[in-house]
């Protein structure tokens, strides 16, 4: 690695790039990084680069808190090493590099609270298994004018959603973003004004999870450095207004062994087998996985009926107001198109937690094969709780207490974090809704607008 990261930094170097990004995402789902200068990168891919254990209990206010025992003073050192192999120079800011990094010990070794780390152990369970995962992301954003108080107050294009006049007044920033995801190694499946005020979505194509998580924290990145230079602000947070649709970053998933799609449709229309399984996995653990996919506070406000959010614990084929919303495979598309769609996700997430606790659930469902209910096609939201409960489906957690609680009552998704980052984890939450707790929905929205 030190080769490869010499030979980057020289070539960096003669191109004009003078330091890189060492990024890494929180237990908020905020990016977080450290600048080395590209002399110093060399070094950093062997040694790593110093920063406090305590990134691991910065709440999404970045209050820290000391209420998780074993980092609980000040106290901690830790190592930041770039993923050599995944360096990019950043089209939209030419003076900079970026890398993602793994989180180790002093010593060298792997540190308990890195969520990449995690998710690159269930990668290896997986390769264990046999199987081998796809995803990737559905990303949705709004924009305002830099110096907004708000995207409703000043929207940065005016719709009518999917139309393609709503982006003729973003016409620059819309060409920089197809730009600068291709040249930063980002591929768009498509890229469109959506529903929501000011709303934008783009979609990233499918890849390895370990790489997926990779690719969203770039392209978060891409995107912002894009806004900046066309004047704009883009808000990532799960909710701009009480009244409007929140954005969601829709996590797409599916799984193979040895070249085939186990989600490919059967004869039911509906995938079967081991396929059934992953999918019945998901449903099972729905709302310990929606603790960690949408873990905010404004989290549990975008999970509203009739929002295409998932607000209720049901499966559905092509149903857009599902959680777990099944796309199959067509004869134009190929069966090995199949995918689940995760709607209960959103930028507050880790991405690597989130594709974590995806793939766990979705091994032990092939692993247990628990009964798959039948699918639902309508929206649970507009039933009596009487024909809600006849069909089992129950709303999913709707504030941060009764997300703890499913967190805590599903062993599966706690292994996976480990007794360390599961602590964190739930301490950074605990904060997040102590902060909350005296604030209105509006301010709490507003606190929000632009963390992510």
């Amino acid at each position: 690695m030190t080769k490869a990261a010499s030979a980057a930094a020289k070539d960096f170097a003669a191109a004009g790039v003078g330091g890189v990004h060492l990024a890494w995402a929180d237990n908020n789902g905020i990016p977080r990084s450290r600048i080395v200068p590209v002399a110093g990168l060399a070094e950093a891919a062997t040694k790593g680069v110093g920063a406090t254990s305590l990134f691991a209990v910065f709440d999404t206010h970045d209050a820290i808190t000391y209420a998780h025992d074993p980092l609980s003073t000040p106290s901690g050192d830790i190592r930041l090493v770039p993923v050599v192999e995944r360096l990019r120079r950043l089209a939209g800011q030419p003076s900079l590099a970026w890398a993602p990094v793994r989180q180790l010990t002093r010593d060298g070794d792997p540190w308990p609270y890195c969520q990449r780390t995690v998710l690159e152990a269930q990668v290896a369970e997986a390769a264990r298994r046999g199987l081998e995962f796809r995803a990737g992301y559905e990303l949705e954003f709004a924009v305002a004018p830099v110096g907004s108080a708000g995207v409703v107050a000043n929207p940065g294009h005016p719709g009518p959603a999917y139309s393609p006049h709503a982006l003729l007044p973003l016409d620059g920033f819309v060409g920089a973003l197809l730009h600068d995801f291709a040249a930063n190694g980002l591929r768009i499946g498509q890229l469109h004004a959506e529903y929501g005020v000011a709303q934008l979505e783009l979609s990233l194509a499918a890849t390895d999870p370990v790489s997926a998580a990779d690719d969203q924290l770039l392209a978060r990145q891409t995107i912002h450095a894009a806004a900046r230079v066309h004047g704009l602000a883009v808000s990532f947070a799960p909710v701009i207004s009480l009244d409007a649709a929140g954005n969601g970053w829709h996590l797409h998933t599916s799984v193979h062994r040895q070249g085939r799609n186990l989600l490919e449709t059967g004869e039911t229309g509906q995938p079967g087998g081991d396929g059934a399984g992953y999918l019945a996995g998901l449903l099972r653990d729905l709302p310990a996985l929606t603790a960690i996919t949408a873990p905010s506070v404004p989290s549990t406000l975008r999970l509203r009926p009739g929002y295409f959010a998932g607000a209720y614990a049901f499966w559905g084929v092509e149903n857009r107001e599902a959680p777990l919303r099944y796309v199959p495979g067509s004869a134009l598309l190929g069966a090995g198109h199949a995918n689940v769609e995760l709607k209960t996700s959103d930028a507050s997430a880790n991405p690597y937690l989130a594709l974590a606790a995806v793939l766990a659930a979705g091994m032990a469902g092939i692993e247990d094969a628990p009964a798959l209910p039948a699918p639902i096609g309508a929206d649970p939201g507009g039933w009596t709780d009487a024909e809600r409960e006849a069909r089992g489906v129950r709303p999913l957690p709707a504030n941060p207490a009764e997300q703890d609680a499913a967190l805590v009552a599903s062993p599966r998704i706690g292994r996976v974090l480990g007794d360390e980052l599961l602590g964190a984890f739930r301490a950074v939450r605990a904060s997040d809704a102590a902060w909350a707790a005296d604030r209105t929905a509006d301010e709490i929205v507003a606190a929000h607008l632009w963390r992510y």
